[in-house]
């Protein structure tokens, strides 16, 4: 099989969540049926969302300083478990040989296939501004909505305060009041565009419809590395 290459620390448990899904979504009765997964959780890739939307430390440099590790150490694809980090693709793939499965156009693709009409974007503000969720979704002619500006607020809430904190005590009311109005606008599930996203609703116990597109790219990995 071929090696999958893991750009992580985006966050750490981010990263543990996508190689867990890896590992689960891989047929395999031994240890030695599963698949070379190499991580280099780089935790010090500046905030994307940061650079994105307030002219912060562009995380470009360490993007690359990983993918270039990933490749020297027998990686034949690269993957990351951060959407918003996918803004920055075209600028850093070019510095290695290998490919990179894309999680927004691996999740467009999926819904497009899927039952689901309509579905709601939930994500970063930086992955939202950035748009690369949209061009995927409009590429594959999926139909979706956005949250509203002031709706941004408890989603970022539960990413940075939240997940990214290790503290799920905090008071999600409002996230609730998001998602509510999301279905309420007619969509089916909400798609979870950021890596913490996922990890939230586990943690949070949240029960809505949703579409995990770091299970989505988990599968992707697992195909790729499984084909001649």
């Amino acid at each position: 099989m071929k090696s999958v290459g893991i750009i992580g620390g985006m966050g750490a448990l981010a990263t543990c969540d996508l190689f867990n899904k890896i590992i689960s979504n891989t047929s395999a009765s031994k240890d030695q049926e599963h698949i070379h997964v190499y991580i280099d959780n780089n935790t010090e890739i500046p905030d994307r969302t940061a650079a994105v939307l307030h002219g912060g430390e562009s995380p470009v440099p360490q993007l690359v300083s990983s993918a270039i590790k990933l490749e020297l150490i027998g990686a034949d694809v690269l993957i990351m478990p951060c959407n918003t980090a996918h803004y920055f693709y075209d600028e850093f793939i070019k510095y290695v040989n290998i490919p990179m499965i894309q999680m927004p156009k691996e999740t467009a693709k999926e819904i497009k296939a899927s039952k689901y009409k309509k579905v709601a974007i939930l994500a970063t503000e930086g992955t939202l501004q950035s748009g690369i969720y949209q061009k995927a979704f409009d590429e594959e002619e999926v139909n979706y909505i956005i949250p509203s500006e002031s709706q941004q607020k408890p989603i970022m809430k539960i990413i940075y305060e939240g997940v990214k904190a290790g503290n799920y005590d905090i008071d999600i009311k409002d996230f609730y009041d998001v998602l509510d109005d999301m279905f309420d606008k007619g969509a089916e599930a909400v798609v979870l565009a950021c890596t913490e996203l996922p990890l939230a609703f586990e943690k949070f116990n949240i029960d809505y419809p949703n579409v995990d597109p770091t299970e989505i790219l988990a599968k992707a990995a697992v195909k790729f590395a499984s084909e001649d």
